[in-house]
Order: structure tokens, then sequence, then C-alpha cells
């Protein structure tokens, strides 16, 4: 139970004494509020957490107030973001998202879901950057830590998921890209069109470079395989077989191919590529 200022008893120092602590600047912000919101504080305060984001993290410990109703009584603007990362066990790769995330909260957003995946970019069929689409709200932003961890598609499929991104009423926001969209809405007649002109052009740039920088990369890769080869050290890579007998054991039991992926945990290529391998060797 909340005291009058808003804090929360702690523990007890002597008989009938307790030490009053703090417990997040969204509670302070919260005993803030006027007199006449005390109803509308208790309920925020006795509101369970909830378990939200890609990961299944439960914000509620940093998110007191939930909706933008809450944030416009405390006088808080209320701005909702979700994370897209690209999932590494490297230790400085993971101190990286952590940042994300720290700085995305430090900008005032409330992190509404978390979306981690180890898909590449190269790839339109990601289960996680699907499901964080689906879960879009007008007004939301998408936060990445680069483009390319969006996007390394073609630019004509890379427009397409942006476009998708947008019908939601969501925007992205990339370091790397300039940021024109609360300019452009504030804008009229010929200054906003311009400005959403000069937006839309820089993000294909972006998108474009991400995708020369994939090709780049695959290139390089290709000559050294050819390379190798030559010099007869190359062996390939090993095939997952406990993965290809799970795509097998799925498709043989009538699991569509986006079924299979997602049980196996691989990509709808690869389960058409094992089971296309598997039907050609019944043969």
């Amino acid at each position: 139970m909340t005291s009058r200022n808003g804090y929360f008893p702690g523990k007890t120092k002597a008989k009938g004494s307790a030490i009053i602590t703090p417990r997040t600047a969204q509670e302070t912000q919260i005993a803030a509020m006027p007199r006449q919101s005390r109803a509308a504080r208790q309920a925020l305060a006795k509101t369970p957490p909830l378990r939200v984001g890609g990961d299944g993290l439960v914000e509620g410990a940093d998110r007191i107030m939930r909706t933008p109703t809450e944030h416009q009584a405390a006088g808080v603007a209320f701005k909702v973001a979700r994370i897209y990362l690209r999932v590494s066990t490297d230790e400085q790769d993971l101190t990286r998202q952590a940042a994300i995330v720290e700085s995305t909260r430090a900008a005032g957003f409330y992190v509404a879901g978390i979306y981690r995946e180890k898909a590449s970019g190269a790839r339109a069929d990601r289960a996680e950057l699907l499901r964080m689409i689906g879960d879009l709200q007008p007004g939301e932003v998408v936060v990445a830590e680069k483009i390319d961890r969006i996007s390394r598609l073609p630019l004509p499929e890379a427009e397409r998921l942006v476009a998708s991104i947008r019908a939601q009423g969501a925007r992205l926001a990339v370091p790397g890209v300039v940021d024109l969209s609360d300019l452009a809405a504030e804008a009229k007649g010929v200054a906003k069109v311009v400005l959403e002109s000069i937006q839309d052009m820089l993000l294909k740039l972006a998108l474009q470079m991400a995708r020369d920088d994939y090709e780049d990369r695959r290139e390089r890769q290709r000559q050294g395989v050819e390379l190798a080869k030559d010099a007869g050290r190359y062996t390939g890579r090993k095939a997952n077989t406990k993965v290809h007998e799970r795509i097998v054991a799925l498709r043989t039991a009538g699991h569509s191919i986006p079924e299979t992926a997602r049980l196996a945990g691989c990509s709808e290529s690869q389960v058409k590529r094992v089971w296309a391998l598997h039907n050609q060797a019944q043969a």
C-alpha cells in the first residue's frame, strides 16, 4: 500500500517505524499528480506487471504508466518503441544490445517489445520480424541497431518491408538514417512534400547500401571458397543431420512448410530444400 507521498514502506528499523523508499522515477511522477487524481494513482500502483515483448520480458518494473491517458495525467509524453535485435552470443554484441534498450528508454520511450532473432537480414521470412510488424500500433517506433538489421533484401523487397511497417502507422528509427518524420508532420504544403521526399530518398539510399554491402560480402566469400577449392582445402559445411531429420519427420507428419520451419527452428527455404532432397532420395 502506498503512502501519501507515493513512496512505499521498506524494512522496519524499529517497532512502529518504517523506512520509506522510492521505487521508480515513474512513481515519483505519479506522486506529483494532483490530489483529485489520487484514485487513478492508487489504481496504477495496484496494476500488476504485464508480460510483453518478443522475448517475454516482464516490463512491469519499469512501466507504471501504461496508457496515453495515464501519461497525460502525469504530464509525461507517451512514446512507444519496439526494438528489433540480431541475436549473438558475442559478449560485445550483447553489451550493444543492452545499450540500445537503455538508450531507447533514456530517450523517453516505453519499450513495448524486444524482438531477438538469429536470421539474416537478407531473408524476408523472419518469424520475429513478422511478429513485430503484426504487433505494431499506430504511432509506434521501430528501433534497430543498423538498417541492415531490418533489411539486406534487394531494394524492391526492402521497400515493401518498410511499407508494411508504415502501413501499421509506425516508423523506423535507425542510427545513420536521418529522421525527418517529426518535421514533416509539422510542415504543410510544399514543405511537407519536400521533407517526405527527402526522407524516402535517404531511406532508399540506406537500404541500397545495406544490400550492396551484403552482396560484396557474398562475392568475397565466393572468391575465398573458389581459392580454397583450387588449393584442395575446401570441404564445405557439414549438414545438420538432426535438423534435417526433424524437418523430414514434421513434413511426413503433415505439418505445413511454415509450421515445420517454426518447430524445427530454421528457415522455410531450408525446409523446402531438405524436403526436396528427401523426395528425390525416395524416388
